[in-house]
C-alpha cells in the first residue's frame, strides 16, 4: 500500500520521481552548481525544498542556465505564503497548485519575481470576493493594465507588459494567468496553434474556481464567464491545449507525454471531437513502430504541425481533433506517406511508409474546416450587470489612458533630440515605440549621444520594434562600447547589422559583448577572427546539444548558454553569432533558412555544426525565379508570403519552410538563392466560409541552375450577391456632432461599412487590414465608415489617433448600434459578434458581409466592392 505524505500529497513513487529527475537536472546544470543550488544550503520548510526540487526536476535547460537560485526561492516562499493568506488557499487540491499555481513559467517570456508585486495590487480588490468573482476582477485589473496589439514572436513579461500597456494575444494570456497565479487561483493559458477556418492563432486562459474550469477572454473582460468574442470560432478548432512542465496524469486528454513536459487537449470542452487512429504500415504490410505521425492543418499558406507524435508497437498513433481536414503524414529515416483526411469520414486511417521522392507536376484539392455551429445557451445578463459591465470597462480604459499619457511625447522627443543633436524624427521614432520605456532609451541617447554622436541611435534603430520597451541602459551600453573598437573595421551598414545589432533570432535581448570579449585569450580571439571556422570547432567541440521544451528553442541568452556548455541548437546558433559580433566578426542567422553564418572576404560563409560529428554532404545552391500567370493575373489574388503562398524544401521526409518576411509581395522581381533539392510551393485562396483552394507545385532546384517557376492559384469565382438593403435615410452624428444620413455618407457608387467595438482584438484586426490596404482603397476612392457605438465612444475614444486608415475614412457613432440589419441579430451573426462588415453598392444593397474575428475580411470586401464599384467619371460626375 502507498504510503502518503504530508507535502503536497505526493506519494513515494510521485517523490522518487521528482528526486530522479531533480538530480538528472542538477547533474545537467552543474556548470552553474552554485548559482542556482546553494539555496538548499538554507534553512528551508520542507513544504519549500519539495516545491523548489519539483521546480528544478521539470525546469527547462535555458532557465538552468539563465536564472539564480535564489529567483526560484524567493518564488516558491511567495507563492506558499500567499497560498496561507487567500481564503481559498486550503480548498485547491495540492496537484492544482503544483501545476497551475507554484509554476514561475507561463510562455515563453523573460522570468522575473513578479509573484509578490501583482499579489500586492490584487489581494485588496479580491480577497473579499468568491473565486468566481475574483477571476472576473483579476480581469477587470488586467485591462486596466493593457489591451491588444500585433507584434512579434517574443514573449514579453507581465512586468514589461504593464509598463508597455499593450500586448499580443500570448502576452495579455500570459498576463492574466500571472495575476490570477499570484492570489492562488489555479489558471492556465489555453491556445489553438493555429485555426482551421482563419490564417491565425489565438491564446486565452482557463481558471479553477470551487471544482470547475473556466476560461476568459485575457485583458477583455466580460459580465460573467465562459464568455468571449473567441468562442464562435473555438467551436471551430481543431486542437485547443495547453503545455504543462510535469509528468501530468490528467484528468483532461494528454496529447503528448514527454518526459519533461505534458500537452494536454482540452478540445473538447469547446468543440465536437472525434479520436483519430492511425496505423503506419511499411510497403511490406508490416506495422511501423517510431514513425512520427504529423496532423497537419492549412494556415498562413502552409501546412503547420498541430501534433507530432510517434507510433507504439503496434504502428498506431491517435489524436483528438475537430470535424474538419487534415492531412497527415508519416515519416522515418526519410522515408514518408501521406494523406489527406476528413476527419468525420472515419476514426482509422492506414498510411503506407515507403515514398522516398516527392511527387511531380501539380495537385489541386479543397481544405474544409469544421462547421459553424451554435454553442449553448448561457444566463442571460440583466441590464443593471451589463451597464456596470460598461461602466468597468469605460474605466479601466480611462485608468490605461492616463497611464499612456506618461510616457514621453514628441515635444520632448524633438527637445532631447535638439539638445543631443539628433535627428528629430529619428529620436521620436524611438521613443515612440518605447512606450513606458522610453525615460530610459531617452536616458541612454542622451548620455551616450554626447561622446559616440548618432551611434546609440544606429543601434536603437538596429532593433525589433518591441526590444525598445524592455531593453534597459547598461545592456545597451554594453553592445554599444563592445563594438566600438570594430567600427572603423568594416562597411558601415556591415558593422550596424552586424556587430552593433545585439538582436539575433527572438531571444530575450542581454549584455554580452564585453563578456565575451574577455572570455577568450587575445590570441584566440585573433585566430577566431583570422578563421571563424575555428570558433565553430570549439563550440563543436566543448558544447552539448540538449533538446527539451519545444516552444523554448533559441530563447536561452549567449552568457546562459555559454556558461551551461550546452543548448538546443538554435541557442547555440544565436551563441555562435553573438560570440562573433563580440569579437567583430560579422555574423547573422541566414534569412530564409535561420542557419548561422559569418561574413569572410566579404560574402556570407555556413557555420557547419556536427553535434554528432558527423559531417553533412556539402549542399550547392541554385536560383529560383517565379513568373506570374499574366492570363490569370486580373483574377489571381496579389501573391504575398505567408498570405497565400510559401515553398518549402523536402528534409528527411518532412517539408521545411523557408522564412522571408510576412507580406513579401516583390516575389516576381528578383529570383531567390536557395539550396539545391525537391521543393514545394503551397498556394491557397481562403473563401468566406473558410474552406481554401489549395495546390500544390513541385519542383526540384539544382547547384548552378536557375529554375523558373509558375506562381499560381486556383481560379475562384467572385461571388457577388444579394443580401439585403440598408435605409439610406438613417442618421449617424459625426465627431463634431452633426448628423449624415447613411446615403450622404455612402455616395452613389458603394462604400465599406462596418460597426466596431474599438477596443476589442477582433476589430483591431479589421482596423489593422484596413490600414494595409490605404493604398488600394485610396486609389479606389471608396469611402470608408467605421461606425461606433454610444457604449464604446467613450473619453478616451480617439478618432484622430488611427492615422492610417485610407484617406476619406469616417468615423460616426451609433446609439446603441440600432442602425444593424435585423439579420445580425441572428446566428451565426449574432455569436459571432463584431466587428460586423459590410460592402453596399450604389442602390444600397448589401454585397458582403462578415461578422467576428475573421482574419482577411477585408480584403474580401475590398475584391467585392472592387467587383461592385461605380465610377462616376464614366457618368461625367464627379468623384465625390
Amino acid at each position: 500500500m502507498t504510503q502518503l505524505t504530508s507535502v503536497f500529497s505526493l506519494d513515494e513513487e510521485m517523490m522518487q520521481q521528482i528526486e530522479q529527475k531533480y538530480d538528472k537536472k542538477r547533474q545537467i546544470a552543474q556548470p552553474r552548481e552554485h548559482e542556482l543550488f546553494d539555496i538548499f544550503q538554507e534553512e528551508l520548510t520542507e513544504e519549500e525544498t519539495w516545491a523548489l526540487k519539483y521546480l528544478f526536476a521539470y525546469m527547462p535547460l535555458n532557465d538552468l542556465a539563465d536564472y539564480e537560485g535564489s529567483l526560484f526561492l524567493s518564488h516558491v516562499r511567495r507563492t506558499l505564503d500567499i497560498r496561507n493568506q487567500v481564503p481559498w488557499g486550503k480548498r485547491v487540491p495540492d496537484h492544482l497548485f503544483l501545476h497551475y499555481v507554484l509554476p514561475y513559467r507561463v510562455n515563453t517570456e523573460n522570468i522575473e519575481d513578479s509573484r509578490g508585486i501583482l499579489y500586492d495590487q490584487l489581494a485588496p480588490r479580491t480577497t473579499q470576493l468568491s473565486m468566481a468573482e475574483a477571476i472576473l476582477e483579476t480581469n477587470y485589473w488586467c485591462h486596466e493594465k493593457a489591451t491588444y496589439i500585433g507584434s512579434d514572436m517574443r514573449t514579453i513579461s507581465p512586468l514589461t507588459m504593464i509598463r508597455n500597456a499593450r500586448g499580443r494575444c500570448g502576452e495579455e494570456s500570459t498576463l492574466a494567468v500571472a495575476a490570477l497565479r499570484s492570489i492562488g487561483i489555479p489558471a492556465r493559458q489555453v491556445y489553438t496553434p493555429r485555426w482551421a477556418h482563419s490564417d491565425d492563432n489565438h491564446a486565452w486562459v482557463e481558471a479553477w474556481a470551487d471544482g470547475q474550469w473556466y476560461y476568459i477572454g485575457a485583458c477583455e473582460p466580460e459580465a460573467q464567464l465562459n464568455q468571449g468574442w473567441f468562442s464562435p470560432p473555438a467551436r471551430r478548432a481543431m486542437l485547443i491545449n495547453t503545455r504543462i512542465f510535469a509528468d501530468y496524469p490528467g484528468p483532461e486528454d494528454i496529447t503528448l507525454a514527454d518526459e519533461w513536459f505534458t500537452e494536454i487537449n482540452l478540445l473538447e470542452g469547446y468543440a465536437r471531437t472525434r479520436t483519430i487512429t492511425v496505423q503506419v504500415k511499411d510497403e511490406q504490410d508490416c506495422l511501423v513502430s517510431g514513425a512520427y505521425v504529423h496532423f497537419q492543418l492549412y494556415n498562413m499558406a502552409e501546412f503547420y504541425p498541430l501534433a507530432t507524435l510517434p507510433t507504439d508497437g503496434m504502428g498506431e498513433a491517435s489524436f483528438k481533433t475537430g470535424f474538419g481536414d487534415l492531412i497527415i503524414r508519416v515519416v522515418k529515416a526519410g522515408q514518408w506517406g501521406e494523406k489527406r483526411v476528413t476527419v468525420s469520414d472515419g476514426e482509422n486511417i492506414v498510411i503506407v511508409l515507403g515514398q522516398i521522392y516527392q511527387p511531380e507536376g501539380t495537385a489541386d484539392f479543397d481544405m474544409i474546416p469544421p462547421p459553424e455551429r451554435e454553442g449553448d445557451v448561457s444566463e442571460p445578463v440583466s441590464q443593471e450587470k451589463m451597464q456596470r459591465h460598461q461602466g468597468r470597462l469605460e474605466e479601466g480604459t480611462m485608468i490605461r489612458s492616463s497611464y499612456e499619457d506618461t510616457f514621453m511625447d514628441e515635444i520632448q522627443a524633438s527637445e532631447l533630440a535638439q539638445a543631443a543633436g539628433l535627428p528629430q524624427d529619428w529620436v521620436w521614432d524611438v521613443l515612440r515605440k518605447a512606450r513606458g520605456n522610453s525615460r530610459e532609451i531617452a536616458a541612454f541617447l542622451r548620455e551616450r549621444s554626447a561622446e559616440y554622436g548618432i551611434l546609440p541611435l544606429r543601434l536603437l534603430e538596429s532593433l525589433n520594434e518591441k526590444d525598445q520597451i524592455d531593453t534597459v541602459y547598461s545592456t545597451l551600453d554594453d553592445h554599444l562600447i563592445g563594438a566600438l573598437a570594430h567600427q572603423s573595421k568594416l562597411p558601415e551598414e556591415v558593422f550596424i547589422q552586424y556587430v552593433l545589432c545585439p538582436r539575433v533570432m527572438y531571444e530575450m535581448i542581454a549584455p554580452y559583448k564585453r563578456f565575451f570579449q574577455t572570455a577568450f585569450t587575445e590570441a584566440e580571439s585573433e585566430r577566431f577572427r583570422a578563421d571563424p571556422s575555428e570558433l565553430v570547432r570549439r563550440i563543436d567541440e566543448g558544447w552539448g546539444l540538449w533538446e527539451d521544451l519545444p516552444n523554448l528553442k533559441g530563447k536561452g541568452t549567449p552568457v546562459g548558454t555559454f556558461q551551461m556548455k550546452k543548448g538546443d541548437r538554435a541557442s547555440l546558433d544565436i551563441l555562435f553569432v553573438a560570440i562573433c559580433r563580440s569579437l567583430g566578426i560579422p555574423a547573422r542567422l541566414h534569412p530564409s533558412e535561420h542557419t548561422p553564418q559569418y561574413m569572410a572576404a566579404g560574402s556570407w560563409a555556413d557555420a557547419v555544426f556536427t553535434p554528432e560529428s558527423v559531417l553533412p554532404e556539402k549542399k550547392g545552391t541554385g536560383t529560383l525565379r517565379f513568373i506570374q500567370d499574366n492570363e490569370a493575373a486580373a483574377e489571381a489574388p496579389a501573391a504575398s508570403y505567408w498570405e497565400n503562398f510559401t515553398f518549402a524544401r523536402l528534409e528527411n521526409g518532412i517539408y521545411k519552410t523557408l522564412f522571408y518576411p510576412y507580406g513579401k509581395s516583390d516575389v516576381y522581381d528578383e529570383p531567390f538563392e536557395v539550396e539545391q533539392g525537391s521543393y514545394r510551393m503551397t498556394t491557397g485562396i481562403r473563401l468566406k466560409d473558410g474552406s481554401v483552394r489549395v495546390r500544390f507545385n513541385y519542383f526540384k532546384v539544382r547547384a548552378g541552375e536557375q529554375i523558373e517557376v509558375p506562381l499560381t492559384f486556383r481560379e475562384v469565382p467572385l461571388d457577388i450577391p444579394v443580401l439585403g438593403k440598408f435605409d439610406r435615410d438613417r442618421t449617424f452624428s459625426l465627431p463634431d456632432g452633426t448628423g449624415r444620413t447613411l446615403g450622404e455618407l455612402v455616395g452613389k457608387r458603394g462604400a465599406i461599412v462596418t460597426w466596431i467595438e474599438p477596443e476589442r482584438e477582433p476589430s483591431k484586426h479589421l482596423i489593422r487590414e484596413l490600414c494595409e490596404l490605404t493604398e488600394p482603397l485610396t486609389e479606389l476612392g471608396a469611402p470608408v465608415v467605421l461606425v461606433v457605438g454610444d457604449g464604446h465612444w467613450t473619453s478616451s475614444f480617439d478618432p484622430s489617433s488611427y492615422t492610417k486608415l485610407p484617406e476619406g475614412t469616417l468615423f460616426v457613432r451609433d446609439t446603441a448600434y440600432d442602425s444593424l440589419p435585423d439579420f445580425i441579430s441572428q446566428p451565426p451573426a449574432s455569436e459571432a459578434g463584431f466587428p460586423h462588415l459590410f460592402v453596399l453598392d450604389g442602390q444600397d444593397q448589401i454585397r458582403y458581409t462578415a461578422s467576428g474575428y475573421k482574419i482577411g475580411s477585408g480584403k474580401e470586401a475590398l475584391q467585392v466592392l472592387s467587383g461592385v464599384w461605380q465610377p462616376l467619371t464614366d457618368r461625367g460626375e464627379s468623384s465625390r
